[in-house]
């Protein structure tokens, strides 16, 4: 690793998708699996915590900072052969679909609108209308304990917004690359479901700084069937929106500082005026209250909370 690339110091704010938090002690850029590669392998056989980041969506760094090295992974290749696709974790998750669709592969038409990259959608498993990255991985590079190897796709122990990766310091491991197996499709029932799910996100997103769906929707079948107002088709699935918890609340447009409960869509904590990290999370751990309060159900974050919140006191609105 060439050290003299590394920035200290870093701000944050630039970086992610909430426009908030501290710095990073250590800063570099990787723009090709190769250098991500090199840049992981060094940071774990120094023993230097080490934090990567793609779009920067999804994630609230503390004000405190993020310790070690944080990463920007802007790697970007995409190779498509037949029904095999093979991309670097860095590639835009909007620019895989597109380059798949041209190929005429369906199954990531859920990807339109998901503002990150493809190792940040691992990460979580992302997913939308029922369908999940998961569900269509081979094999997965990672660079972990110093060492760059592929595995398989059980090693993330993926599950409902989920996997291995997001269980703090259980494990230090960063993907390279990944393969996957999509089906043929109709090139036209590719992009009309695409577009359909485009329109409905453009109708619930809102346009200030936030880091997408802030919590994770609520799977209970018995809270889905009795709760008042919910669509048949949530029910179906026993599926409670995080968001429709938090309207219920009437927490809609509830602000404390810079950061809002989005007026839209309640599932959306925004930067609408040079929020602190704090106030974001002091905001999202009062929806969480109100939530239990009065439904019962303990509101588990989508968003990743990145660095020191050692000394974390919420905030109260």
């Amino acid at each position: 690793m060439d050290w003299s690339t590394v920035r200290r110091g870093e701000s944050l704010r630039t970086h992610t998708t909430l426009k908030a938090g501290g710095n990073a002690e250590y800063f570099m850029t990787a723009k090709t699996s190769d250098e991500l590669q090199q840049i992981c392998e060094s940071c774990q056989k120094e023993g230097l915590n080490l934090t990567p980041l793609g779009w920067g969506s999804n994630v609230l760094p503390s004000d405190f900072g993020v310790p070690g090295m944080v990463v920007i992974n802007k790697t970007s290749k995409i190779l498509v052969d037949g029904s095999c696709v093979t991309a670097d974790s860095g590639c835009s998750f909007q620019e895989l679909f597109l380059k798949t669709a041209q190929a005429n592969l369906g199954g990531l038409e859920f990807a339109v609108g998901i503002p990150g990259t493809l190792g940040g959608a691992m990460v979580s498993n992302a997913g939308a209308y029922r369908s999940n990255i998961s569900e269509f991985l081979t094999e997965i590079e990672i660079a972990t304990e110093g060492t760059t190897k592929w595995v398989d796709p059980s090693w993330m122990q993926f599950s409902y917004r989920d996997s291995i990766l997001r269980k703090g310091d259980k494990v230090q491991a960063v993907i390279i690359r990944v393969r996957m197996s999509l089906p043929t499709k109709n090139p036209k029932l590719i992009y009309d479901e695409a577009r359909d799910y485009q329109r409905q996100r453009i109708g619930k997103q809102p346009p200030s700084a936030s880091a997408g769906s802030f919590f994770k929707n609520v799977v209970d079948s018995t809270l889905a069937q009795e709760i008042p107002g919910l669509s048949d088709g949530m029910r179906k699935a026993n599926v409670v929106p995080a968001g429709f918890l938090i309207e219920a609340c009437g927490l809609k447009g509830r602000r404390l500082g810079g950061a809002m409960i989005g007026s839209r869509h309640a599932n959306f904590i925004l930067n609408v005026a040079g929020a602190t990290a704090t106030e974001i999370r002091s905001l999202a751990t009062f929806a969480q209250f109100r939530v239990l309060e009065k439904f019962g159900v303990a509101l588990e974050e989508e968003a990743l909370y990145l660095g020191d919140w050692s000394n974390f006191k919420p905030m109260v609105p």
